[in-house]
């Protein structure tokens, strides 16, 4: 494939996670190799007797511990994940106590709801106890935007705070805002990702009614099963991904370790419904393409591809056709689908896969798809299943791709220094 014009490379230099599997990076990312699921019955809400019991990913540490008075209070539950995420990227990156200008520094994090609990506990306030008793943060918390700010206080970043509302590809469309400040010169650091909250009744209660939930609550482990047979709808989660993205001329000015290049980003949208996606996976497709084509690399030389996989049904079959359209018939490059583990994280989910995405080019292991017993008929795609898949030597190239209601398609193209090319060998572990 030809090379596309000389521009700024974007490079990756710092990680952070708060998720279901683990209260930062490296517990997320040892529960993901081992397959484990951070999906339970969310027995603790408040429901009414009619409500069906619902599943969730709820994060395994509490944000509490790390925040100050004042972030507790001030901040929403979407955003304290969010400043948790950001500060342990923030430290990875090397950036702690560093001589950076806040003037050279931008913030890029999105969620696809705000946060709800605020704007409904500020409601229930209201009707119960009268506006007096309303809390007074209650719109700055709800905001989308509030999250994003409260990471920019954290880091002191005056290029600006930039949020995008992008449903389920919000996270992945904040990375790719983050290489466009970067390529444009406004930034040398951009810290970028997603955050999400969403367990709240109300927001459950609607994705039940859309008949989008998995009803398996004898099994919550077993219920979130993209490109499996018997999969019968997702799970939400919650939780925050939050990256640091520089110019590769300023981290290496300065030392850093660099875990990838971001190198390609394809943006489209499906016109076609607002839930649903296009079934024949047209505007997911073209975005895959365009990363590609961005990056200079053809579709043989991508090793894995972290997939969307909501594990519902007409989505997982819309990608599927995606991977077919665009790698081919044959084998393909091989599939991971880590809401199976994770849950749905909305806003965050892309950010979150991102990371994991990234990990799996550094390391050279890829997490297997937990659930996954039988693919549909006619959909030939490689899972990785039952225990990671090992890169071999020279594969360095992934793909990671979202999809978000209202038709928004976000591909990512990353790249490493050690690997690239087809898919390897599995090794040894249960994988779930």
């Amino acid at each position: 494939m030809s090379t596309p014009p000389e521009q700024t490379k974007v490079v990756v230099t710092g990680l952070g996670t708060t998720t279901p599997l683990g209260g930062d990076v490296a517990a997320t990312w040892d529960a993901l190799l081992r397959g484990e699921s951070g999906v339970r019955v969310l027995d603790d809400e408040p429901w009414t007797e009619e409500t069906p019991p619902v599943l969730g990913g709820r994060i395994k540490v509490e944000p509490g511990a790390g925040l100050d008075h004042q972030q507790r209070r001030r901040f929403s539950r979407s955003a304290q994940l969010a400043v948790t995420a950001a500060a342990e990227a923030w430290s990875d990156a090397g950036l702690d106590g560093a001589s950076v200008s806040p003037h050279r520094v931008a913030v890029a994090v999105s969620a696809a709801l705000g946060d709800m609990n605020a704007i409904i506990n500020g409601w229930e306030a209201l009707k119960e106890r009268g506006w007096r008793r309303v809390p007074p943060m209650t719109v700055p918390m709800s905001m989308g935007n509030g999250s994003a700010a409260a990471v920019a206080l954290m880091v002191d970043a005056r290029v600006g705070v930039h949020t995008s509302v992008n449903a389920c590809s919000s996270g992945t469309q904040a990375l790719a805002t983050a290489v466009e400040l970067i390529r444009r010169g406004d930034a040398d650091i951009v810290v970028a990702g997603g955050t999400e909250a969403p367990l709240h009744p109300l927001v459950l209660a609607s994705f039940s009614a859309m008949r989008a939930l998995s009803t398996r609550v004898d099994d919550p482990a077993a219920a979130s099963r993209p490109f499996d047979a018997d999969r019968d709808g997702m799970v939400l989660g919650e939780g925050s991904g939050i990256l640091v993205l520089e110019s590769e001329r300023h981290a290496r000015e300065r030392g850093a370790r660099i875990y990838a290049e971001l190198a390609g980003v394809g943006i489209t949208s499906d016109a076609y419904h607002m839930v649903q996606p296009d079934p024949e996976g047209a505007g997911s497709t073209l975005a895959v393409r365009a990363a590609l084509k961005e990056a200079g690399v053809s579709p043989e030389e991508v090793a894995f591809y972290n997939a969307n996989g909501t594990s519902t049904l007409p989505g997982d079959a819309a990608e599927a056709k995606t991977v077919r359209d665009v790698f081919g018939d044959g084998r393909g490059p091989a599939v991971t689908a880590l809401k199976s583990m994770t849950g749905h994280t909305l806003g965050a989910a892309g950010a979150l896969e991102s990371i994991a995405t990234i990990l799996s080019l550094h390391h050279g292991l890829v997490p297997p798809t937990r659930n996954f017993e039988r693919l549909d008929d006619g959909v030939a795609l490689d899972v990785v299943h039952g225990s990671p898949l090992k890169l071999g030597d020279g594969q360095n190239i992934a793909v990671k791709n979202s999809f978000g209601f209202g038709g928004h398609n976000v591909a990512l193209l990353f790249r490493s220094g050690t690997r690239s090319g087809r898919a390897g060998e599995r090794t040894e572990g249960s994988g779930g």
